[in-house]
């Protein structure tokens, strides 16, 4: 075992190791999700190991509601919340570059000002610089959108904020894979078995049951808010691709009509952010305060506003795109998808990918312990 896989950088990481190794030796709750057979398959726990088990960990509680060793016994054993305060921990650790860390720190408050921020710069910038008439101007017809901004300078702009935050996303999850140690033999059914378990969220559910994020009665609403949030953003990116094919492939300018796939996919998945950000709020503020890891950062409460309101102002400008107050609809909303770009590196967006890479670490450590392909390597 390497020492960077052994060394502790912090309490969070001690506190889950402490924890697991309680757990280790009980096993009651082998059954519950994926962390716990991840666990079983260590004898001791370094730092990479305990980082990835907490992105591994889908907070659903089952667990904590489950345990004989939690508050007031001696143990004060608390899974969910041991793990979700590293999980956090593990964000603003691996970020890329290094000096953008301390962003996770401050999380609500930077997206809060780099919001208001880009809409005012787009919104001053339309004024300043495009036709004078086009910002109140009210027009329907294709390559309207163009004349409040250039579609060169719209891809140009949105096409290096983007490849930038995928640069530095990419460059996060590789921190995470690498702090975790190599693994020989990755196969693709490890990958298959990764995608699925990411894309049904399977182990969102308490062991089957259900999520317990308020009380020991399970529900599934945990579950599907995630699902609408995850769906909704997947096909608003899809409404982009083929928005993007609709310009460069066949030569239509926006706005589309209102039956293209571009307006029917964004649509949908515009409801989407709507209903899965609201669902995960409440969620939020009626979850068990024992299951909570601390976060002083804001983090995920920003997210989902951020992603609220693109989707609101994403779906205004589809009502209100033959109105005097479309340029103005467009600057706000490219100023917040400008910001939402520019954080999702530095964001609770990070989580999906981190998690998606626990998911297959453990996919492959799974198929070893059962004779299916190579041992991995940092297998203790």
């Amino acid at each position: 075992m390497t020492e960077q896989i052994m060394q502790f950088v912090s309490d969070a990481q001690r506190e889950v190791a402490r924890e697991m190794s309680v757990c280790n030796a009980c096993r009651y709750c082998e059954g519950l999700c994926a962390v716990f057979p991840a666990m079983e398959l260590r004898r001791d726990f370094g730092g990479g190991d305990v980082d990835h088990l907490a992105n591994l960990c889908h907070a659903c509680g089952a667990c904590h509601y489950d345990c004989q060793y939690a508050s007031p016994h001696a143990f004060a054993i608390n899974v969910p919340a041991a793990m979700a305060t590293l999980r956090e921990e593990t964000y603003a650790r691996h970020a890329w570059p290094r000096m953008f860390q301390g962003v996770f720190e401050r999380n609500g408050m930077w997206i809060a000002g780099l919001s208001a921020a880009a809409v005012a710069i787009f919104v001053a910038g339309f004024a300043a610089f495009a036709d004078p008439g086009a910002l109140f101007a009210t027009s329907d017809e294709p390559g309207a959108f163009y004349r409040v901004m250039p579609h060169e300078t719209m891809a140009l702009l949105f096409g290096l904020v983007f490849l930038y935050a995928m640069v530095a996303i990419a460059m996060s999850v590789r921190n995470l894979w690498r702090a975790a140690g190599p693994i020989e033999g990755l196969s693709f059914a490890s990958v298959r078995q990764a995608v699925v378990d990411s894309g049904k969220l399977r182990y969102l559910d308490g062991g089957g049951m259900g999520c317990m994020h308020e009380s020991e009665r399970p529900s599934d609403a945990r579950k599907r808010y995630h699902h609408y949030t995850f769906y909704g953003f997947l096909l608003c990116f899809a409404s982009t691709l083929t928005g993007t094919l609709l310009h460069y492939g066949f030569g239509l300018e926006a706005p589309y009509t209102r039956w293209s796939p571009t307006v029917l996919l964004g649509t949908v998945g515009g409801i989407g952010l709507i209903v899965g950000p609201l669902g995960l709020l409440r969620a939020r503020r009626e979850r068990d305060p024992a299951l909570s890891g601390e976060d002083h950062s804001g983090m995920a409460e920003a997210f989902l506003w951020s992603l609220l309101a693109t989707s609101v102002t994403g779906l205004l400008l589809l009502v209100l795109r033959a109105t005097p107050a479309m340029g103005l609809v467009l600057a706000v909303h490219l100023g917040v998808v400008f910001a939402l770009f520019l954080s999702l590196p530095y964001g609770k967006f990070v989580h999906g990918l981190h998690r998606f890479a626990a998911l297959l670490r453990h996919a492959h450590e799974q198929r070893a312990a059962h004779g299916e392909v190579g041992a991995p390597s940092q297998q203790r």
